[in-house]
């Protein structure tokens, strides 16, 4: 079941350095732009939501503005990059800009919840693949050792979003409406767009190119049986409910078949001779376990423990967690760099496993009255550990690779790391909720337990509004519950560590990978 597609193409591909590339700074520019709006819509409408699903008379189906995106933009992740790598990435990126805006378009028109939500997943559509093909754009133009300069500046764009977003969307709900999410990113986009169409050049290839239509669709079974098993799970549905049971069932049966399929289709969707390449599994598994947990499970309960210890506002939260996007910069800007000097680059996984692992043990020890300045500090070193190792491992991916597979390569990396953080956020939010329920029992009387009521609905603003002997007995809870979750973090962050020192090094090379 694969279709057959002819693209003219040059017999050679070759990278391009950006001092021989007129105009490079601009399609930079455009890229990064193109980027940022792709990852801020993870996270934008975070603030917003309390005020969309009133509005729009959805709060039982909250939960899917954010797992639409997800989920799509995780599926088509490995599609963008292998179809790029098959096909030529220009038109295929312009593609991917304006299926992003149109899904923005949709969502910012929305009337009712189902279009908002059909809008949130046409925007993955096309915002997972903007992520991608922007990394390996970059890879067309710019050989490894120099690549390092320019991709340490897309690790600080993730960060910066996942700070942004939020602060962002609570902005524009306050201020001109919640639909200002999504509008916002019509003008961006459509001057990327056109700075990406007429400066763009990358290289053409000469080949025939089959689509595995069977890999997607198992793919895509897959994906969502995992995603919707870590959303649901322990949440909506207890962990032994037929749903969820049935779901991780047909998850497990289809990503063996996926991984079966692969091993026989012309041009798989991930080719399994990427595992072939100790670089890449052991990239893929730090970035899976360390990236994936250290910044996703650890940091997205920072600004409700924030709000629930300290008493700040949501807005304050978001602003409480610049000293990360500042620590990872500090240490991503420097230390590309330093690999476009040196061309090499195992030291800074290392580092950095050891750096999150340090952190995640001193945010262990937090105490509801730690001083909120050592409590920042704590975000600083969170933010320094990401900063040395978030592209590093991508680079020593793409690096491991012929520019042919480089998008592939990328994508994989991208589309595994993803699901880490899918199930490594799942997995702490699970155990938090049930040390939460403990703390509480042990902690309140049958009033303060009646007061508190359900711990899904447990909120700053509900836990700020309870008499104070019952307020002070859930936030010694909340904190108890959570910190101890940390300290269990550190063994696997180690593990990354330890997986880091076998990492091979290959030099970055100073013309094409591979």
């Amino acid at each position: 079941m694969s279709d057959s597609l002819s693209v003219a193409r040059s017999p050679e591909e070759k990278h391009h350095s950006s001092d021989g590339r007129s105009g490079f700074g601009l399609v930079y520019a455009g890229l990064m732009a193109v980027m940022l709006l792709a990852s801020l819509d993870q996270t934008v409408v975070s603030t917003a939501l309390p005020t969309v699903v009133g509005e729009l008379h959805g709060v039982t189906h909250m939960a899917w503005v954010t797992t639409a995106y997800v989920l799509a933009a995780t599926v088509v992740m490995p599609v963008y990059g292998r179809l790029g790598d098959l096909l030529g990435r220009k038109n295929l990126y312009i593609g991917g800009i304006v299926v992003f805006l149109a899904g923005s378009a949709i969502a910012a028109s929305a009337q009712d919840m189902t279009m908002l939500i059909t809008g949130r997943a046409v925007q993955g559509l096309g915002g997972g693949g903007l992520m991608i093909t922007s990394q390996a754009i970059v890879a067309d133009l710019v050989p490894p050792r120099e690549r390092a300069k320019y991709m340490a500046p897309i690790g600080v764009v993730f960060g910066l979003a996942s700070v942004v977003g939020p602060l962002l969307g609570g902005w524009f709900t306050d201020g001109v409406g919640w639909r200002w999410c999504f509008w916002i990113n019509l003008p961006v986009g459509l001057l990327a767009l056109a700075v990406c169409a007429v400066a763009l050049r990358l290289p053409r290839r000469a080949r025939r190119a089959t689509i595995d239509y069977i890999g997607i669709t198992l793919m895509t079974a897959a994906v969502t049986c995992t995603v919707l098993v870590a959303d649901w799970g322990g949440t909506d549905h207890s962990w032994s409910d037929p749903l969820i049971l049935g779901l991780a069932g047909a998850g497990v049966s289809c990503w063996i078949l996926f991984f079966c399929s692969q091993s026989r289709v012309v041009e798989p969707i991930i080719p399994l001779r990427l595992f072939r390449s100790p670089i890449f599994d052991i990239a893929t598994l730090i970035g899976m376990i360390v990236i994936g947990v250290g910044m996703f499970a650890v940091v997205s309960y920072m600004p409700t423990y924030l709000q629930m210890v300290y008493g700040v506002t949501a807005a304050q939260s978001g602003w409480l967690l610049l000293p990360m996007v500042v620590g990872l910069m500090g240490a991503s800007l420097p230390v590309g760099r330093q690999m476009s000097r040196t061309g090499r680059y195992r030291v800074y996984p290392i580092a950095g496993s050891l750096v999150i692992a340090v952190t995640a043990l001193l945010l262990s020890t937090l105490e509801v009255d730690t001083p909120l300045a050592l409590f920042c500090g704590y975000l600083f070193l969170m933010g320094v550990g990401i900063g040395l190792m978030s592209q590093t491992l991508v680079l020593a991916v793409q690096n491991a690779f012929p520019a042919a597979d480089v998008g592939t390569a990328t994508s994989a990396n991208n589309f595994f790391r993803e699901i880490g953080a899918t199930v490594g956020t799942a997995a702490v939010g699970a155990v938090f909720t049930s040390r939460l329920t403990d703390q509480l029992g042990s902690r309140l009387s049958a009033s303060g337990l009646q007061a508190v009521g359900d711990t899904d609905s447990l909120t700053p603003a509900l836990v700020h509004a309870l008499p104070a002997h019952v307020q002070d007995s859930v936030v010694a809870a909340y904190q108890h519950a959570l910190t101890p979750v940390f300290a269990y973090l550190v063994p696997l962050f180690l593990v990354g560590a330890l997986l880091a020192v076998v990492l091979p090094e290959k030099r970055l090379a100073d013309g094409d990978s591979g």
